[in-house]
């Protein structure tokens, strides 16, 4: 299903005429109406003149995230506060949050651009939405909650936590659509499990998942475990919130709202401009935003763009899914390594279960690393030579596709701690 016709299969010179128009006009209001922008750019030596078409957009600073910490709270703000009818944060976790503010008509924005996400996954006036993402400061909860009740969907705004509570509802009010992390979907799988609930036999048919990084192969996991479709969906609170990008029902990467948000794909290293199918980091600049526009915000996710056709007949630009993200890249004896990439090989062995965590330390002069990986009641109980062979191999497949060596531990079930919201997979003691 399409929401919205006229702007997701707009043509391509349409939609750069479009684009251009409301990249100018941004640039002037942010230029006139945020000091810190303005001192930004004066020091690029740009003014908002020099901004003529698309391709100017690269002329633009960077916004990094730091700029939005160091402005706290309401510096980057393009409206008065009293303007605003309502401010998100990000977690906070190393130090002051990262505080975005909407006018009425963001709000507006963000509706419709999640309404596009729960129609990509199928939704209609006929779903029930079990919304299980945050409410609060965080912008998961909300954005669905508002996307939900503008595609005339039931929502069931019962946040995260409570899993049995979760599983009751579900079977009760009869939930055909969940959206929630992707981890904390399968810990809902798992206590069903506990429980006796046959949660593939609910109505439940798909789920909106997002706010971590997760790969195909957790997809499978999800959509086995859940007897469900699992769609990927992309957003962050400097942008938006979730909205920004969605899978349609093809699967073929996730389509961007670029008539309000711009994309560009940079060499994370020299901030050059990528040409478009290239991997690097994903940069993003609001054209629609009244209260909280950014600047070529750099989002620190690995990705690239997809431009070719979609089978859903949707114009819009499409991303990859996320691979990983610049700050959350180790570094491990000068090999770069994500975590996803351990995820994808430890979700190919039977008896592995999708919870893991990663141990970063060092040993003298030599980082050492160490993955916790939970393995299925069967495979716990099994003779120790077999969970031997087990670790060896998944050893000998890290260490193959990673190029570094990691000490595999195989730990018990229900042994490595559950998340409600973003699941941790990473603790590097090197720098505590």
């Amino acid at each position: 299903m399409i929401w919205d016709e006229k702007h997701e299969r707009m043509k391509k010179e349409e939609k750069e005429s479009l684009q251009s128009d409301r990249l100018k006009a941004m640039v002037e209001r942010v230029y006139k109406k945020v000091p810190p922008y303005r001192a930004k750019m004066d020091e690029k030596g740009v003014k908002p003149g020099d901004i003529k078409s698309l391709e100017d957009l690269r002329l633009l600073p960077f916004t990094l995230k730091t700029d939005l910490r160091d402005t706290y709270p309401f510096g980057l703000f393009a409206v008065p506060v009293s303007e605003t009818v309502r401010v998100h944060c990000s977690s906070g976790t190393t130090g002051k949050p990262i505080v975005v503010g909407y006018t009425a008509a963001d709000i507006d924005i963000w509706a419709e651009t999640m309404a596009r996400t729960i129609a990509g996954a199928g939704g209609t006036s006929n779903d029930i939405i079990q919304n299980a993402y945050g409410y609060g400061l965080f912008t998961g909860g909300l954005g669905i909650h508002y996307g939900g009740e503008r595609v005339g969907a039931t929502v069931i705004p019962i946040s995260g936590g409570n899993t049995e509570r979760q599983l009751m509802l579900m079977e009760d009010f009869g939930s055909t659509m969940l959206a929630s992390t992707p981890s904390y979907s399968l810990y809902i799988a798992e206590v069903a499990q506990d429980k006796g609930v046959d949660i593939a036999g609910l109505p439940l048919r798909c789920g909106i998942l997002g706010a971590e990084a997760w790969s195909d192969a957790m997809r499978k996991e999800i959509e086995k475990r859940l007897g469900i479709k699992a769609y990927d969906i992309y957003g962050l609170t400097e942008v938006i919130g979730p909205g920004v990008s969605f899978e349609c029902e093809e699967q073929h990467g996730m389509h961007i709202c670029d008539d309000h948000f711009i994309p560009e794909i940079i060499d994370p290293e020299t901030g050059e401009v990528l040409p478009l199918g290239a991997k690097g980091e994903l940069v993003f600049t609001t054209i629609t935003k009244e209260a909280f526009p950014v600047l070529r915000y750099r989002t620190r996710d690995i990705t690239r763009l997809i431009e070719e056709p979609c089978g859903c007949g949707r114009t819009s630009v499409r991303m990859e899914r996320v691979s990983g993200r610049t700050d959350d890249m180790l570094i491990i004896r000068g090999v770069n390594v994500f975590p996803s990439q351990i995820e994808d090989v430890l979700m190919r062995f039977a008896g592995a279960e999708p919870h893991y965590l990663i141990v970063v330390d060092k040993r003298g002069a030599m980082d050492e690393l160490e993955v916790q990986v939970e393995v299925s009641e069967g495979t716990f109980s099994d003779e120790v030579k077999e969970l031997e062979d087990l670790r060896a191999r998944i050893a000998h497949e890290v260490e193959s596709v990673l190029g570094v060596r990691a000490a595999i531990k195989l730990v018990e079930p229900r042994s490595i701690e559950r998340s409600i919201g973003k699941a941790k997979r990473v603790v590097d003691k090197r720098n505590l």
